[in-house]
């Protein structure tokens, strides 16, 4: 049985439901990349990565395997640069390519607005003594190069991640080519209605990460304040009525959203669950009318690291100070 797809403008389809390859600074590369492959034996086809995660080579080893099998057309992977590279754009591409093995991809992502990055494995107070405040012109001149890569045959799609509408908008008012898809964070209990339908109305494919709420996310994106989606009575009671685990729900919630979740998981008693349900559930109207309404704007990946000498505090990075 096939899986959702959603259709890009030059009608190549993107598999509506993805498997995120982060570890989270918990799970191995090896893990990470022996759940690519057996994520592929129950389906599925979309494997969103990037090369801060640090396992694109052994990803990459999964994913010859598969295409021995598998025709490339019918794979699709998603890497992103990261915001050390953003004037390197191009060599930064060009290495995830050859650790993926891969000639090309089918997507790719600036995978923050902001060139100010973080030693691995840093809690939250970690700064960077240089981290600057978002600059339009500066990240237009990173996205001239993404542009390139497209004209050079080395992606076939490009787009944004960690974006707001005040930063988009004049993104999508200068570009040659325009972003296709926007990486989001987003979860019954953080619904970003209003980036949300920005993204639909200008016909860009909202991808989403954390949809269940990432459960595994480091300990420098936790807070006393977060809360946890897969307890939520809507979400419960539309579990108990499908026989399902509320993080299935989650996921559903979102393709019938419009979105195209990313979970992340290393075990297949968890991914193949979600992929199943995909194919054979749907919520109800009800259901989907309930889960609205349980938003609570509780953003999980907050981005502290990223804050620049003088920011107030997170909110800065999202434009809602």
């Amino acid at each position: 049985m096939s899986v959702p797809t959603k259709t890009l403008p030059n009608g190549d389809r993107m598999p509506a439901l993805g498997l995120g390859t982060f570890g989270s600074d918990k799970y191995s590369s090896t893990e990470v990349a022996n759940a690519v492959l057996e994520a592929a034996d129950v389906g599925y086809r979309h494997f969103d990565c990037a090369s801060v995660y640090g396992n694109e080579w052994e990803v990459g080893r999964s994913i010859g395997i598969l295409l021995r099998r598998i025709d490339r057309k019918d794979i699709w992977v998603t890497s992103k640069v990261w915001n050390d590279m953003h004037d390197r754009v191009e060599a930064s591409c060009e290495k995830s390519l050859s650790d993926l093995g891969l000639d090309y991809l089918d997507l790719y992502l600036v995978h923050w607005p902001f060139p100010n990055h973080h030693a691995p494995g840093v809690n939250v107070s970690a700064r960077d003594p240089n981290a600057v405040p978002y600059s339009h012109d500066r990240y237009m001149r990173t996205w001239a190069q993404m542009e390139r890569l497209v004209e050079r045959g080395l992606v076939r799609h490009i787009g944004t991640s960690n974006m707001t509408v005040r930063k988009l908008k004049p993104v999508l008012q200068e570009a040659s080519i325009k972003p296709e898809v926007n990486e989001l964070e987003l979860h019954p209990h953080f619904q970003q209605r209003e980036l949300f339908q920005f993204l639909l109305d200008s016909h860009i494919v909202p991808v989403g990460y954390s949809p269940i709420g990432s459960p595994s996310r480091p300990e420098r994106d936790r807070t006393p304040d977060d809360t946890v989606d897969t307890e939520d009575p809507a979400v419960v009671a539309a579990a108990v009525r499908l026989g399902v685990h509320p993080a299935v729900v989650c996921v559903l919630w979102q393709i019938q959203l419009g979105s195209v979740p990313i979970p992340f998981s290393v075990k297949r008693s968890q991914f193949e669950p979600m992929l199943r349900a995909v194919q054979t559930l749907r919520l109800t109207d009800e259901e989907m009318l309930a889960i609205g309404k349980a938003d609570r704007g509780c953003r999980l990946v907050k981005g502290q690291v990223f804050l620049w000498p003088g920011a107030n505090d997170w909110r800065d990075l999202w434009d809602e100070s």
